[in-house]
């Protein structure tokens, strides 16, 4: 993969993403599609296109902004992880060192919600993980 090409792409998608006026009410708990982008190193990235990835709203900071998770379908076991099912017989994997600060103008559409039982164990183990 050329990735200096990628970085391309993705700052067409970025440039787009930034435009955004949509303005979506979000809470804690839900799950969106959001563009995460083309990152460096070890950072998540986003797939396809539009360079997506679920991720599950952690905290609510303004309307703008939100404490976010980036989610995947790959199963992944250690403290980094909370392993939860959102969508029946489609297990997701919380990768909790990846939480940051996003923008309400990266995110497209909500696809689902953690239950509230999960919730409260992914955020035992996130806080763990910080400490």
């Amino acid at each position: 993969m050329n990735t200096d090409n990628e970085y391309n792409k993705w700052n067409e998608v970025k440039k787009l993403t930034n435009d955004n006026k949509r303005i979506l009410g979000i809470k804690a708990r839900e799950i969106f599609w959001a563009r995460i982008g083309q990152n460096i190193g070890f950072e998540q990235n986003g797939k396809g296109k539009e360079f997506i990835r679920p991720v599950l709203i952690y905290k609510k900071f303004t309307k703008d902004m939100f404490l976010g998770i980036p989610l995947s379908t790959s199963i992944k076991e250690g403290n980094f992880f909370y392993n939860f099912t959102f969508i029946e017989n489609k297990p997701s994997s919380a990768i909790l060192v990846q939480t940051k600060l996003f923008s309400t103008k990266r995110l497209l559409n909500k696809i689902g919600k953690i239950d509230e039982e999960n919730f409260d164990k992914l955020k035992k183990k996130y806080l763990k993980l910080i400490e």
